[in-house]
């Protein structure tokens, strides 16, 4: 380890969907991954699936004594963390008149609230050893209005903004801050949200009338897709960016 930047990557919802294609991806470029879920099984099992040595442990992000003893876990077992990224999300649509108080408050408790208590968990210890790279992974409802999705979108905001703001204070150290911000993509998340055989045209089509777009590229992004993104993001070829939001929608937002 001496002379290089730590090798340790953790991740967060590793277990399916975008977090699993992440641990295989940073796994494929060297990385050691400790990968984490909520669903201890689902962890162990892509960590099985990368083999080497690989970790999946249990991790409920909502909880601050957990948060800590897992990190501290990791960096014992495995070393010291040199990427995290964040993918542990939750989707509870539905309009804002029709929200109660818990579905906002466990939307904001994973999606805000969990960036915040992982990242500065790592943070400490990535600021003592001056290196290190966090990529929050978001989504474009952060930029973009969507009806029936404004608790999920504003807590993706809260999360995006709290990265960029990490970045500029840990620019000093060496340590780049990051968001990738994926369109729909095709998760058990999404699929969820797909309730007939020509949902996923639709999406690709747009609706007009929920105002929103459809997807210029034609096609749903795969995790892999929304993988790539942040394995760049964290490597070397991307040492000169940071605060950096990367919209990963085949055009679905129409921004630059």
């Amino acid at each position: 380890m001496s002379g290089s930047p730590p090798r340790v990557a953790f991740v967060t919802g590793g277990g399916s969907g975008i977090g699993a294609a992440v641990a295989h991806a940073l796994a494929a470029g060297g990385r050691l991954v400790v990968v984490t879920d909520r669903h201890r099984g689902a962890a162990e099992h892509v960590a099985a699936a990368i083999g080497g040595s690989a970790l999946g442990i249990e991790l409920d992000v909502t909880r601050r004594s957990a948060v800590e003893a897992v990190v501290a876990r990791a960096e014992d077992e495995a070393g010291p963390i040199g990427v995290l990224v964040s993918v542990a999300g939750v989707l509870r649509p539905g309009a804002v008149v029709d929200t109660d108080d818990a579905a906002w408050d466990e939307t904001f408790a994973v999606n805000a609230t969990g960036v915040f208590l992982v990242s500065r968990a790592v943070a400490r210890r990535m600021r003592s050893r001056g290196c290190g790279c966090i990529v929050t992974v978001a989504s474009n409802a952060a930029g973009v209005p969507r009806a029936g999705m404004a608790a999920y979108g504003a807590s993706k905001a809260a999360a995006a903004s709290f990265t960029r703001s990490l970045g500029l204070e840990l620019a000093p150290h060496g340590i780049r801050c990051n968001v990738v911000a994926p369109g729909s993509t095709d998760t058990p998340m999404q699929r969820a949200l797909w309730t007939d055989d020509d949902a996923e045209r639709r999406t690709i089509d747009g609706d007009p009338a929920a105002f929103k777009a459809g997807i210029p590229l034609g096609r749903i992004a795969t995790p892999e897709d929304v993988a790539a993104a942040v394995d760049f993001l964290v490597s070397d070829r991307a040492r000169h960016i940071t605060m950096h939001d990367l919209y990963v929608d085949g055009g679905a937002t129409l921004r630059g």
